[in-house]
C-alpha cells in the first residue's frame, strides 16, 4: 500500500497558495510542494491529493489518501463528485477543471481516502501543512491557470 498524507493553503481566499505531499512506501519517503500566487484553499487541497497520486509509479499498489479537507474527501467517497459527473457540474460546481484531472487520474488507480483532523497530533499532516504554507510564502509562485483563466 503506498499512503500520501496532502494538505493545501491559501493566505486569503483567494490569495497565495499551496499545497504539501508527503509519499510513502516501505522505507520510502518523498516529500512534493508548490506554490501558486493567486488560487483558494480548496483549490489547494484538491491539487495536493492530485499531485500525490500523479507522483505515484506502481498503478498496482492501492494507494491511501489522508486530507484534512472535509470538501475533498466527501466529495469523494460519498459520491458528490460522481453526481456532479453525470449532471455535466449543474449549478456551477466550483474547480471542475480540478475534478475532471482527478476522475480522470483516478481511474488508473484503486485510491480511498480518509479524513484528519488538521492541526492536531499527526505528524504527517503536520508536516504537510508547514510544506503548504511555505510554498504559499515562497517566491517561486507559479501562475493556477484555472483559477485566474476563470475556468473553475
Amino acid at each position: 500500500m503506498i499512503t500520501i498524507y496532502t494538505d493545501g493553503s491559501s493566505r486569503g481566499n483567494p490569495g497565495p497558495g499551496g499545497y504539501g505531499v508527503i509519499l510513502m512506501y516501505g522505507h520510502h519517503r518523498k516529500e512534493l510542494s508548490q506554490g501558486y500566487r493567486l488560487t483558494t484553499n480548496n483549490r489547494m487541497e484538491l491539487l495536493a491529493v492530485i499531485e500525490g497520486i500523479k507522483a505515484v509509479q506502481k498503478k498496482d499498489m492501492p494507494i491511501m489518501v489522508y486530507s484534512d479537507s472535509k470538501y475533498v474527501v466527501r466529495a469523494i467517497e460519498e459520491g458528490w463528485l460522481q453526481n456532479w459527473i453525470k449532471t455535466d457540474f449543474k449549478g456551477g460546481k466550483k474547480n471542475r477543471d480540478l475534478w475532471e484531472v482527478y476522475h480522470s487520474l483516478s481511474k488508473a488507480y484503486s485510491i480511498k481516502l480518509i479524513w484528519v483532523k488538521g492541526h492536531a497530533e499527526n505528524p504527517h499532516n503536520n508536516r504537510c501543512d508547514e510544506l503548504a504554507t511555505a510554498a504559499a510564502d515562497g517566491n517561486d509562485l507559479q501562475i493556477d491557470e484555472g483559477y485566474e483563466n476563470g475556468l473553475c
